[in-house]
């Protein structure tokens, strides 16, 4: 009896010990609300690999995502694992002892990924990594193939080409473009979407290098042709708000927009009918380079106070794995930062083409790092040039300004 008694102990504490990590709930916390229902596929593919863990998976208005994140870290309740901003806004968090270091020992598909994906994850000063790139976005022009063909349109090889595209169809009753700026976020996609190419990769390069600011000739010049372009907008643009330039065009009452590649699986969604094709936005001649701007979106985190360390590090690294990627591609539709995917929609391989022949996403991947933000001084200055209340010149010498109050390149 003696015996049983014993052994019965034994294998009651031996269950209470393992119990613990057979059932761990992990947190993890997101922005992206209108991606949660494949989210939890996802998670369901992961669990059913992990017996014993499970995730609970929670979303947050996106604007004010930051403040609910940080607050809770602050005080000790965040997430186990969450969606971390990239660039300036990773620092943030990651700069106040928040996160977890992520490298190749606890997170090996790391060392495989883009080196400009890994750099968005990464602060600058310890070039210590906190997160694993989940996206890529490409600014540039999407267009609505039935309108083009009805009107016998093709894809532009210069600005030129462009203008007369837009002048054909305006002639025909229809928007040549659908983009309104009243969402202040959009007046920086614009200048993404339509100067890059005609600013040039020299611009980007000498602008690193120092050599260049934002009077620079060839920066005014793109700004110049950005704000001739908007002659094609809508009627009342500056008052046009996100979700009703997006309705325009996925209606067909537009033929063209400038947005992000994420935009191609907003328009799928909301007109499963439309037939899309998309470019770079051509330069003044037909030999210039055409470039699209381009950053990475956002990275999955670890909490470093989590009580659930090993769990957690298993989540990451299947977010990390070329299978997630392949299944974030797919469902979606959305360039993943997984190296390896193969992209089965026609339109994802292009932007991936597009890719080849791209610069950053200037004031985003780097000008967010200090007071005032590149994003919040742009978004203003292009706002004010498309209303007539400054010249190009004016944005270019404000930026400048405005950012030598923490950029030191530019403290002359």
């Amino acid at each position: 009896m003696k015996k049983l008694v014993s052994s019965t102990i034994i294998a009651l504490g031996a269950l209470a010990t393992a119990l613990p990590a057979m059932a761990q709930e992990l947190t993890f916390w997101s922005w992206r609300q209108e991606d949660k229902a494949q989210y939890e596929k996802f998670i369901d593919v992961f669990e059913a690999k992990n017996p014993g863990i499970t995730v609970k998976f929670e979303t947050f208005e996106a604007t004010n995502y930051n403040t609910i994140l940080s607050t809770a870290l602050a005080g000790g309740s965040g997430p186990d694992l969450m969606f971390a901003r990239a660039y300036g806004g990773l620092e943030n968090v990651a700069n106040a002892g928040y996160l977890l270091p992520l490298d190749k020992t606890n997170v090996p598909a790391l060392e495989k990924f883009a080196p400009a994906a890994v750099a968005a994850e990464t602060v600058r000063s310890s070039k210590i990594t906190y997160a694993v790139p989940f996206a890529s976005q490409t600014m540039l022009v999407i267009y609505n193939k039935d309108i083009f063909d009805k009107n016998g349109l093709k894809e532009p090889e210069t600005f030129d080409e462009l203008v007369k595209a837009s002048e054909k169809l305006k002639a025909a009753g229809i928007m040549p473009f659908g983009n309104g700026t009243a969402t202040a976020w959009q007046n920086e996609v614009m200048v993404g979407g339509i100067a890059s190419t005609v600013m040039g990769r020299g611009f980007y390069d000498d602008l690193m290098a120092g050599k260049a600011d934002f009077t620079d000739k060839r920066y005014i010049e793109a700004l110049t042709k950005l704000k001739e372009i908007t002659k094609y907008f809508p009627d009342g643009f500056i008052g046009l708000d996100y979700a009703s330039s997006q309705q325009l065009f996925a209606s067909g009452m537009a033929g063209m927009f400038v947005g992000g590649s994420y935009e191609l699986s907003n328009f799928k969604k909301q007109n499963p009918g439309i037939k899309m094709g998309i470019f770079a936005m051509p330069g003044l001649k037909a030999g210039d380079e055409k470039l699209v701007a381009q950053y990475f979106d956002g990275g999955y985190a670890v909490n470093a106070k989590t009580t659930k360390k090993e769990a957690a590090l298993k989540l990451v690294n299947f977010l990390a794995s070329q299978e997630f990627g392949q299944m974030f591609a797919d469902d979606l539709n959305n360039i993943s930062a997984v190296p390896g995917v193969n992209f089965k929609d026609p339109l994802l391989g292009e932007v991936a083409e597009l890719n080849k022949h791209s610069i950053p996403y200037i004031m985003l991947v780097h000008f967010r790092y200090g007071e005032p933000s590149g994003s919040v001084l742009l978004q203003g200055e292009i706002q004010k040039l498309f209303g007539g209340k400054a010249t190009p010149e004016e944005v270019g010498k404000n930026l400048t300004t405005g950012l030598a109050a923490w950029y030191a390149p530019f403290k002359k």
